[in-house]
């Protein structure tokens, strides 16, 4: 039986709290298919995601592991393996070529902004900036985020929108939003 009380500060669900464990999950969206465990880093959670092994693929061929699994904290945008499959045909595999590692890198250097900006801030960023905020991304590159409806919406360099379509998985160092499409740096 899968019961819920919900009111202004809680969803609560009997079979998330049956699940829940030592590592804080409960309050974690599942990704992929799999738990997010707050105790853990970004990376040692994407690599349980079914969603996410592209990217996951894509962040060891550019050999951004290690620095994914630092301290941070980091705010990843992290694209769906169906957001890297709306590239033109065959992007991937050139990008996954060891000749590709400095595009590669920049593209997702421009998925992850330094600090932890979860949607609260990312909201009140847009609010403050009359419906617009802009992100500057490791890779030196702007993020614009702004609202469509009750959605965040990111809009890169080149025009390209992507949707969070799961905000706030917590990670031991940062923040990971589920995102839609691939965004793109301006070169």
């Amino acid at each position: 039986m899968n019961t819920s009380v919900m009111n202004s500060n809680a969803n609560i669900s009997s079979n998330s709290m049956a699940n829940s464990n030592a590592n804080m999950a409960s309050d974690n969206p599942m990704v992929g298919g799999a738990a997010m465990l707050k105790t853990k880093d970004i990376i040692d959670n994407a690599v349980n995601s079914k969603d996410h092994t592209t990217l996951v693929a894509a962040v060891k061929a550019a050999g951004l592991v290690e620095t994914l699994k630092g301290t941070g904290p980091f705010t990843v945008f992290a694209p769906v393996n169906g957001a890297f499959d709306k590239l033109p045909e065959g992007t991937v595999d050139t990008l996954l070529k060891p000749e590709s590692k400095k595009m590669l890198t920049g593209i997702l250097t421009y998925h992850v902004v330094s600090g932890k900006q979860d949607a609260a801030t990312i909201a009140k960023a847009i609010e403050t900036g009359n419906g617009k905020a802009t992100f500057k991304t490791v890779a030196g590159g702007t993020l614009t985020a702004s609202m469509e409806g009750k959605d965040v919406i990111l809009t890169d360099e080149k025009g390209g929108k992507s949707k969070v379509t799961i905000a706030d998985v917590m990670q031991s160092n940062g923040v990971i939003h589920v995102v839609d499409s691939v965004l793109m740096p301006k070169s």
